[in-house]
């Protein structure tokens, strides 16, 4: 099934994971050192601190979790679910995310961290965005899936089975993007601080405007 995978989604996995990557590693560099785009180590800290009992950490990493929680469940209401279908409204989602880091600039600069609960639930948005095609889980906003599905597929290659390409390069796009996503952070965020989420929401807004004009070009051929 993932050889049906049309070539552009590559592409897009690659722009998702990067903007994800920066989002997350400005996150990480300048406030509060936490984590936006994922929640295993949040939801592990949330176990730490009901028996630490520090209630205002608590508060904060419940209500990162919830963020993200919520931009899923837009996602999930919006488009019923996360399987890609051209003519959904990613479009809306995409602008709906880059309203999201927009509008987590201003708290940011003002040290107020409810600011990170509107980038988290920026990235519940993108990861519920698309979930799984022709067979494919498709995450951009972690990498943890991806890397154990590689470890499977090189360990069923020493086993003598075929090493399906196409999976391959797919994972590894959303790896390296992710990656590189956390190289932009490094390198943005020291020169603008909390406006760095501009240029994440920014790749959000091209998206939405792209996807917009090829499903127009889809309608007109289609007429």
């Amino acid at each position: 099934m993932i050889s049906k995978l049309p070539k552009w989604v590559e592409y897009g996995a690659f722009i998702l994971a990067l903007t994800a990557g920066c989002v997350n590693g400005i996150g990480l560099l300048g406030f509060e050192h936490q984590a936006i785009s994922h929640l295993s180590g949040t939801a592990t800290l949330i176990g730490t601190d009901l028996i630490k009992s520090h209630p205002a950490q608590l508060i904060h990493l419940s209500s990162i979790l919830a963020g993200f929680f919520g931009g899923a469940l837009l996602s999930g209401f919006i488009l019923k679910d996360g399987t890609l279908s051209l003519g959904r409204r990613y479009d809306l989602l995409l602008l709906v995310e880059a309203a999201l880091l927009l509008g987590a600039i201003y708290p940011m600069q003002h040290n107020a961290i409810y600011g990170l609960y509107l980038a988290a639930a920026a990235c519940g948005i993108q990861n519920g965005l698309v979930t799984s095609y022709s067979g494919a889980i498709v995450r951009t906003t972690h990498i943890t899936g991806i890397i154990t599905d590689l470890g499977l597929m090189f360990g069923a290659l020493l086993r003598g089975q075929p090493l399906n390409r196409r999976k391959l390069v797919l994972f590894l796009v959303i790896a390296v993007g992710f990656i590189l996503g956390g190289t932009l952070s490094a390198i943005i965020f020291p020169l603008f601080g909390a406006y760095s989420f501009a240029a994440p929401a920014m790749v959000c807004v091209v998206l939405a405007m792209i996807y917009r004009i090829y499903m127009r070009q889809i309608s007109v051929r289609l007429r």
